[in-house]
């Protein structure tokens, strides 16, 4: 009988020390990454520097993924060297939005995954520049209470890359077509 009371009460005190989602509030965690989320990259808006490093992990274990080669991020060094195009008086702010966001609580209430469309628009030199229908994914870590970004992947649906380059060619070609002499 002893051994099980101490069993029972071992088990009841590993439970205890156990996260769990029952002690964590969901729907106030999701909303508070869905503002991390949001905040990493409308953080632009206003150039609020120190609102994007606050959104990243500040460890070499940050990680991104971006739709070109130059733009894999491995750590908060190399993202800070990064971030120094964005300094730029040339680079302003244009819009953004972060659409279809799903996210996903670990149980322990500590880790997060998300995916979403995003939408991200700026200017640079006086040129605008858009990601269209980005493929965002992304997971958080909670640290000190706030959640940070420890990885994220962006990408672009291969066939609608292929339908905007055919669509720009066509148009191209309708440019360079010979107009038709007017008749004498």
């Amino acid at each position: 009988m002893t051994r099980t009371i101490t069993f029972l009460v071992a088990a009841a005190l590993l439970l205890a020390g156990s996260p769990s989602l029952a002690a964590v509030d969901i729907e106030a965690e999701k909303a508070a990454i869905a503002k991390a989320v949001d905040a990493s990259i409308g953080w632009f808006a206003n150039k609020d520097f120190d609102l994007l490093f606050r959104t990243m992990a500040d460890d070499p274990d940050l990680f991104f993924f971006s739709p070109d080669s130059q733009g894999t991020v491995h750590g908060i060094e190399a993202f800070r060297k990064l971030s120094a195009i964005w300094r730029d008086p040339g680079s302003k702010y244009v819009s953004h939005e972060v659409r279809e966001l799903r996210i996903h609580l670990h149980p322990s209430g500590e880790v997060a995954w998300f995916s979403a469309i995003l939408e991200d628009c700026g200017e640079y030199s006086g040129q605008k520049g858009c990601w269209k229908d980005t493929r965002w994914t992304g997971v958080l870590e909670q640290r000190d209470g706030r959640w940070v970004m420890m990885q994220q992947h962006f990408s672009f649906a291969a066939d609608h890359v292929r339908d905007r380059v055919e669509k720009r060619v066509r148009e191209e070609l309708q440019r360079q077509e010979p107009k038709p002499s007017p008749a004498k």
